[in-house]
């Protein structure tokens, strides 16, 4: 397998160099196995080209900026990160923690001469500082936007609307229509387009999500079990719960119990983001999973690009997301 991988990479270095120089594969290996019928110039170009690579490889450094605890949704996204940066022979300088959101890491990173590009994950910070850091001229890729992207900064992040309406389908096609929805944060981009999309989904049934049956909070075990004692109290009550996450999900689940509803006879619970969690619940969690580890990988790619002179494949990517279906969720 290690001698695959690394022809594997040996091909996509002599793709990069031959889009470089603007001569062809064929040629770039004829230069780096020191055959003769290739005219000076031209192996020159390739040798520079090749010693460029060589040294911006030694030199590079990205920044990758987390302020959460990480967490196996963070922790799973910052390790993909970790392992492709590694690929490419890049250093990686990790700022993370909640301690990091209160520092003005952004507007320093312009001068750092050691410092060549930056991974932003899910960043606090308003849309005009991201703007300022790409006037700036420094490349970085934002991961899981906490708001819409300003239109020239690249961001990767999964298709929240879909997998949101994936989840109220699955329920209406159970039977369910007195469904309550436990948001994530409005101002938040994740939480605002889960949120359309369970409103669409429940519309075209012919269901109207009325305020009595919503609340948006900030996504914690804690505060999931805290929503759903507000929603499950009173009667009649919903005979299903969509959640923003699989740790809201939890805390639905644990306030159902302490009513003394069982999931998924009484009550069926759906989480999103399928981190481990959601298989040691009891039932196992039906839930929708996201791409975190194809998230991270991406978003190098799209970092390297930039670092080597390129625009992004697209500035704007999201990847598609899937129901898992699993114990707790049924017939209403």
């Amino acid at each position: 397998m290690e001698r695959a991988s690394g022809s594997m990479k040996h091909r996509a270095s002599l793709r990069d160099i031959a889009a470089e120089t603007g001569v062809s594969i064929a040629t770039v290996s004829r230069v780096l196995n020191d055959h003769v019928n290739v005219a000076p110039r031209t192996r020159d170009l390739v040798l520079q080209a090749l010693e460029r690579r060589k040294q911006d490889t030694r030199q590079r450094t990205v920044y990758v900026r987390c302020p959460y605890v990480l967490t196996d949704y963070f922790g799973l996204i910052v390790s993909s990160v970790a392992e492709t940066l590694k690929l490419h022979g890049v250093r990686l300088l990790l700022d993370a923690g909640e301690s990091a959101q209160h520092t003005e890491a952004l507007r320093g990173l312009p001068g750092q001469e050691d410092v060549h590009g930056a991974i932003l994950i899910l960043p606090p910070e308003e849309g005009d500082e991201l703007v300022a850091l790409a006037q700036a001229g420094f490349p970085f890729v934002v991961v899981d936007p906490r708001t819409p992207p300003p239109p020239d900064i690249a961001s990767v992040s999964a298709a929240h609307s879909s997998g949101a309406r994936a989840v109220a389908d699955h329920l209406i096609s159970l039977g369910h229509r007195d469904i309550a929805v436990i948001a994530g944060p409005s101002e938040w981009l994740a939480g605002d387009a889960r949120l359309a999309g369970h409103r669409s989904a429940l519309a075209q049934a012919g269901v109207l999500l009325t305020p009595d049956r919503l609340r948006c909070i900030e996504p914690t075990t804690a505060e999931g079990r805290r929503a759903a004692l507000e929603l499950l109290a009173p009667q009649p009550r919903p005979t299903a719960v969509v959640c923003f996450s699989d740790k809201v999900a939890v805390g639905t689940m644990q306030a159902a119990r302490s009513l003394g509803l069982k999931v998924p006879q009484d009550l069926s619970v759906v989480g999103f983001d399928d981190i481990d969690l959601s298989e040691a619940t009891d039932p196992p969690l039906t839930t929708v999973r996201q791409p975190l580890q194809e998230m991270g990988s991406i978003a190098v790619t799209q970092l390297m690009r930039m670092l080597d002179g390129h625009r992004p494949e697209a500035l704007h990517i999201e990847l598609a997301t899937s129901l898992v279906v699993r114990e707790s969720t049924a017939s209403a």
